[in-house]
């Protein structure tokens, strides 16, 4: 059976009628979407607030459970490459899940990813103004208002992306290059200055703490580091030879952030001197292991974080605008977010949206800290947290139904191309592998507001749902759009 939509001219008609809107097509390279992938995971920010509360729960061991987390997403790379070599697509997921199980499947995962996202990108576009905060009041003693400074950078990032794709990427690309500079710098120079004490116990599963329970339990923390892997599928229509580029930027950008990840996690542990109580207490481990090994130098420490959360704005921003771009131009979202300015062939309407939402929930969390029985202000750290964890649910839930999709897809629409190992065995490990953070963050007993997040996730599932079957009902002609347009049609 062969798939509708996977060849011919693009679609001369959108869900209105009129002209089908396009993205500027092969415009960036494999180098581009894979520098972008990796600026949006934004390993300087991820690893700054994400390593001491991982440290905490999976003890000495910490380089190991990322190595584990490591290998999870890679799974998740295999599922998202294999995809996007039959039909890239700026739906990305959503495109990938719909034509795999049918139009009502697509416009629940449009909702949730959408939803899920841009809750997830709330969290960094708070941080943004609160590192920046946290950096002046270091060095000068200033301290003005974190909101200030996230909605300049967040203003400014909006105007970028605004300007176009390969201009927005770059800029992506520069930030996190100096971010990684910066990282390796003080990792290297960590371990030289504690050479004689380095050890392989970071590596030892005896070392975990509370052993295969604490791997567990430290696993989806270690697999958060990675969110933003899955950047480049989106950028697929903007991409040169997507069948061929997408997946080689997925699966290598994963492995260089593994790498990376294991060696600064094993320079933060060793420049604690393996004490995780102390790494625990920490508020930025990896601030602290830099100010003792560079002195005053620790100030480029800081200057990665900033480049860190520029850079995750805006090839956040760019790729998971794109999915709801490509979710309105099909008609699974108001038509309205298919828009793209005549000149830039940039997703505007969806852009500013994002960030637009994401700033409303960044002010009603602060609002329900306000006149809550605390009655205190919003701690964007403490809100980074939060709201990422809330956002990673919801995400989880389409990686979920993607490795799921995988197998049926290829034996329905690829039956010839079909491999066992490639296009089943791995996506059943990786959707086994999803199963543990997804555990781990709806398990009951949690703390408020952790204990509201799994109600709020089904909740939006059923919502979803709901939705997209009254929407179907009234469109049947959705089945026919769901993946029509394909990225590397002209």
């Amino acid at each position: 059976m062969s798939e509708p939509g996977a060849v011919g001219p693009p679609p001369t008609s959108g869900p209105a009628g009129g002209t089908t809107q396009r993205l500027r097509g092969g415009v960036l390279g494999m180098a581009d979407i894979a520098a972008a992938t990796m600026a949006n995971v934004g390993p300087a920010m991820s690893f700054f607030f994400g390593f001491a509360f991982l440290s905490t729960t999976a003890g000495v061991a910490s380089p190991l459970t990322i190595a584990a987390a490591g290998v999870a997403v890679a799974l998740l790379g295999n599922t998202l490459a294999e995809f996007s070599r039959a039909h890239p697509s700026a739906g990305s997921f959503i495109t990938f899940v719909g034509k795999t199980f049918g139009p009502v499947s697509a416009v629940t995962t449009a909702l949730l990813a959408g939803l899920g996202y841009i809750i997830a990108m709330a969290s960094v576009i708070a941080i943004s103004g609160g590192f920046v905060q946290i950096t002046l009041h270091h060095y000068t003693g200033i301290d003005l208002p974190w909101i200030l400074w996230t909605l300049l950078l967040t203003g400014v990032s909006v105007v970028l992306m605004l300007r176009g794709i390969v201009v927005s990427t770059k800029w992506a690309g520069y930030f996190f290059g100096v971010e990684m500079l910066v990282l390796v710098v003080v990792s290297v120079a960590a371990l030289v200055e504690h050479r004689g004490d380095l050890s392989a116990d970071p590596f030892l599963p005896g070392q975990l703490r509370h052993g295969v329970s604490g791997l567990a339990a430290g696993f989806p923390l270690a697999v958060y580091l990675f969110i933003g892997w899955e950047n480049s599928a989106a950028l697929a229509e903007e991409t040169e030879n997507p069948r061929r580029n997408v997946g080689r930027a997925v699966l290598s950008s994963v492995a260089i952030m593994t790498v990376s990840y294991i060696l600064f996690s094993y320079a933060t542990v060793t420049g604690f001197d393996y004490d995780t109580a102390a790494l625990g207490d920490s508020p930025i481990p990896f601030i602290d292991v830099a100010q003792h090994t560079l002195g005053a130098l620790a100030f480029l420490a800081y200057v990665g974080g900033l480049t860190s959360t520029l850079g995750v704005l805006i090839a956040g921003i760019n790729s998971q605008a794109r999915l709801i771009f490509n979710a309105g131009r099909e008609g699974l979202l108001p038509s309205f977010f298919g828009y793209v300015h005549p000149t830039r062939r940039t997703p505007n309407n969806a852009i500013i949206t994002f960030a637009v939402t994401s700033l409303l929930i960044i002010g009603g969390w602060g609002l329900g800290h306000l006149l809550g029985p605390d009655g205190g202000r919003m701690d964007p750290v403490v809100f980074f947290t939060e709201s990422s964890s809330l956002g990673a649910l919801l995400i989880l839930l389409v990686y979920l139904a993607s490795n799921i999709a995988l197998p049926l897809y290829y034996r329905r629409y690829r039956p010839q191309e079909f491999r066992t190992v490639r296009h089943l065995v791995l996506p059943a490990i990786g959707a086994l592998a999803i199963l543990v953070p997804l555990y781990y963050l709806a398990k009951p007993g949690q703390p408020a507001p952790y204990s509201w997040f799994p109600y709020v996730a089904l909740a939006a599932l059923l919502g979803s749902v709901g939705y997209a079957t009254v929407l179907v009902r009234r469109d049947p002609t959705l089945a026919e759009r769901v993946g029509s347009v394909v990225a590397d049609v002209e």
